[in-house]
């Protein structure tokens, strides 16, 4: 069996500023302590930032399949195994899954992933997925380009050829299969691409060319490229019927 890495980022400062982008979308500003879960949390950069960093209130627990974190403190952290999480039903008043989807396995592995994150939200809670889209030029774990447009079958052979790696072990999503597993899940949804964007730039490069011109476009320019963005991005909510 093909063995799938944990693909950790380690940069450190990245991963406070995809947390503070995580944090201003989502809208987290509630004056009461909020309990937060990283589902895959790699690093620990992001679970370390809304346990220490933030200004907001948080008890923050974070899970992973490996143990790759640089830094460790005030959060809680469990190893895993598959898509399971060791947690009651609503535990958590917010979940953040930054990347793990494309990580799991195959459709059936991702449902179970979305599963899990609806059994364990609270009813009132809020979570944030991102996950790599499959039309993205560049795919972000082995920087090769159209690695991801490939069907299936071609991937692991090109990755062997320009990489001498043995395995493909991502499973990148395009908007309308990432959606319908939402919809499966009983997930309410909200697309962030073009906040995101607008905010990424906002963080990283407030006084570029590129974020003085954006902060000119309006959105409905934007939004029709959403199904090409590098990343997919969404609020989701539980549905309760």
């Amino acid at each position: 069996m093909n063995k799938r890495l944990p693909h950790a980022v380690l940069d450190l400062e990245s991963r406070y500023l995809k947390a503070k982008k995580i944090e201003n979308l989502l809208m987290l500003n509630s004056k009461n302590k909020l309990s937060l879960l990283e589902v895959g949390v790699g690093s620990g950069g992001i679970a370390y930032y809304f346990a220490n960093i933030s200004e907001g209130q948080y008890e923050v627990t974070a899970v992973d399949l490996v143990d790759s974190r640089c830094i460790f403190d005030g959060y809680d952290f469990h190893l895993v195994d598959g898509t399971s999480l060791p947690f009651e039903n609503e535990t958590f008043d917010v979940v953040i899954s930054n990347h793990v989807i494309e990580h799991v396995g195959d459709c059936c592995a991702q449902i179970s992933h979305l599963n899990e994150l609806g059994r364990i939200l609270k009813k009132t809670g809020v979570g944030y997925l991102a996950v790599p889209n499959r039309w993205m030029l560049i795919e972000p774990h082995y920087k090769l380009v159209f690695l991801s447009w490939l069907p299936k079958i071609c991937r692991s052979p090109y990755l062997r050829l320009l990489k001498s790696i043995a395995f493909y072990d991502c499973e990148p999503l395009q908007k309308n299969e990432i959606e319908g597993m939402f919809n499966r899940t009983q997930f309410l949804f909200k697309n962030l691409c073009v906040d995101a964007l607008r905010l990424t730039f906002e963080l990283e490069k407030p006084h570029s060319l590129t974020t003085r011109f954006l902060r000119r476009i309006p959105n409905f320019l934007l939004e029709p490229l959403v199904p090409i963005i590098p990343t997919l991005i969404y609020r989701i909510k539980k549905n309760e019927i």
